[in-house]
């Protein structure tokens, strides 16, 4: 059996918090900016930085398993 819950989750979190996608961070003009699809090296960072800690809290502190 696998546990899929890591790669299915890190996936949605990808995809979700994709500079320019949903919001940006730090944006252009304002601190945070939605949906315009346009993106700097620091909001690269930030995107990442935020992947990370939220991609460790839910696999390491929430303890997730999907065993198929």
């Amino acid at each position: 059996m696998n546990d899929w819950a890591g790669p299915i989750i890190a996936t949605a979190l990808f995809g979700f918090l994709s500079p320019g996608l949903l919001f940006q961070m730090p944006g252009k003009i304002t601190p945070v900016d939605f949906m315009n699809m346009k993106t700097s090296w620091i909001s690269i960072l930030v995107h990442a930085l935020l992947f990370g800690l939220i991609l460790i809290l839910v696999l390491v502190n929430f303890n997730l398993h999907l065993y198929v």
